[in-house]
């Protein structure tokens, strides 16, 4: 059955235009009076009428720029006596008696700023929209509290759905803080590139952390429930730089950290710059950061989950680069089999190949079962090839791949061959003995003859029974593909053949 969903006003349907604007003598901020108590009592009453006596805070936030709402702004944000100073407990998913979530509602329609929605998963919801316009959604028809709505002297009206539902069709997958995302966090601190953890306990609204090996653990466990979370590089110690860089005109957040190591943020346009210099004067480090989101350029971002795991917050951090990695590496797999593009073969051997963006890599083992001098042996920057992914390293967004694993070991077929007698070449001498080829092709493979194998007789140099480039009748004594190794035997094939 579909839900059931009034919007509630103070305004007449009567007093509308054609075209259904509001033309009437009614003001569209609160009263403080009897209008607005009238709000309370109406959505107290739907309340009751589903059962409901305590609800979620969904998505709060605060207004991030003074001012913004249409009365002035209140210390607080208009929450004070409901929430500590520092709005713990105003947190996505946060229960409330209907008490407190009345007087949400009531800072709501006096707009200072403040804003959630206030949900019982699917069963009930308060949604304040711009201009006293009050929506309510019940699983049930609530044909009471209409009644007591409109005695009231406000106007229910049934609508498909409130136009504040959220939106959950947004592309692409949030990243999840798990433990991948604090792997991953970990290590970008332990290498220098991380230093900074923006926690946004609501919307609009960040706490900035400092972030090392010591204090990542506490800094994890003191965050908001369902926090969005950012990660950012170190801030400059150039401050007065920063400072100068500052744009001409416009809104700039800065970021800066005090002597005591506390960071702040502040936005600011280019009137605020002189008592915004002052402010900051002392700081060991600020950064300048941009409130247009393409300009932004943090690592990476995440939302946390609940304690099960879960990610129940429906809000979305604004994908990075580093983001959208995760969401790839996620798609991929041990032993799944990619295709891609050489994209560039390093000075020290490793081979890097675009598999959708990614850059993913196969190390000189990995490229062929036989030895080869160079990967240019076999292959070249531009080939398409397929290879199998031997790990995902989510932590260090390294995918390892192996090109020799699609096709089947050469050296296999030589342990069926053990115990025979075969005629090959001298390639190399050790000390230890003479290293011999015993397939015929220019990359075939070599086994080992040991000095005790090379003369029936103690041989202390190699040099003392062959050379390099001579042929030489060996036993196939041994074969270890797992250690690439073969073993060889010049007098055992000699007594063999007698």
């Amino acid at each position: 059955m579909p839900p059931f969903v009034y919007r509630i006003t103070k305004y007449d349907p009567a007093d509308r235009d054609e075209h259904g604007h509001y033309i009437g003598a009614e003001e569209s901020t609160s009263d403080h009076g009897p209008v607005e108590s009238a709000y309370l009592q109406a959505v107290a009453a739907f309340a009751a009428a589903a059962g409901i006596d305590r609800l979620a805070v969904r998505e709060p936030q605060i207004t991030g720029i003074p001012h913004f709402g249409l009365e002035p702004a209140l210390e607080g944000h208009g929450l004070d006596g409901l929430f500590p100073p520092d709005l713990s407990g105003f947190h996505d998913g946060a229960e409330i008696p209907l008490s407190t979530a009345l007087e949400l509602v009531r800072a709501m329609l006096r707009d200072h700023g403040v804003w959630c929605r206030l949900e019982v998963e699917d069963r009930f919801a308060v949604h304040v929209g711009w201009d006293q316009y009050v929506y309510v959604r019940s699983d049930e028809p609530c044909e009471s509290a209409l009644a007591r709505t409109r005695a009231l002297g406000l106007f229910p009206e049934r609508l498909e759905a409130s136009p504040y539902e959220p939106d959950l069709d947004e592309p692409g997958v949030q990243r999840p803080a798990d433990e991948d995302f604090w792997a991953r966090l970990h290590w970008s601190v332990v290498t220098g590139e991380a230093a900074i953890l923006e926690e946004g306990y609501v919307d609009n609204g960040s706490r900035w952390h400092r972030l090392t090996e010591r204090t990542l653990d506490a800094v994890r466990a003191g965050l908001t429930p369902r926090a969005m979370l950012t990660v950012w590089p170190d801030l400059s110690a150039d401050v007065e730089a920063v400072l100068a860089a500052l744009p001409d005109e416009g809104l700039v957040e800065l970021v800066w950290e005090d002597g005591d190591g506390v960071i702040t943020s502040t936005i600011a346009d280019e009137t605020e710059y002189a008592a915004l210099a002052a402010q900051v004067a002392g700081a060991r480090a600020a950064a300048a950061l941009p409130l247009d989101v393409d300009s932004r350029h943090p690592l990476f971002t995440a939302v946390l989950p609940d304690g099960d795991g879960v990610l129940r917050a429906r809000w979305r951090t604004e994908q990075t680069p580093g983001d959208r990695r995760w969401a790839f590496l996620k798609t991929l797999r041990r032993g799944q089999i990619v295709t891609g593009t050489v994209e560039e073969i390093a000075h020290f051997g490793v081979t890097f190949v675009d598999i959708g963006g990614f850059s993913a890599m196969i190390n000189i083992p990995e490229l062929s079962w036989r030895h080869i001098n160079h990967p240019s042996d076999v292959v070249t920057v531009g080939q398409e090839i397929s290879a199998e992914i031997l790990d995902v390293d989510m932590m260090r967004e390294r995918v390892p791949l192996s090109l020799k694993a699609l096709h089947p070991d050469p050296m296999q077929q030589f342990t069926e061959r053990i115990g025979h007698v075969v005629t090959g070449v001298v390639t190399k001498l050790a000390p230890i003995g003479a290293f011999v080829r015993i397939e015929d092709r220019t990359d075939g493979f070599e086994g080992l003859v040991r000095n005790a194998e090379l003369s029936e007789e103690a041989v202390a140099d190699p040099e003392d029974v062959v050379q390099v480039g001579d042929p030489l009748v060996v036993k196939i004594l041994d074969v270890d593909p797992t250690r690439r190794r073969i073993t060889l035997s010049h007098r055992q094939a000699l007594a063999h053949g007698r």
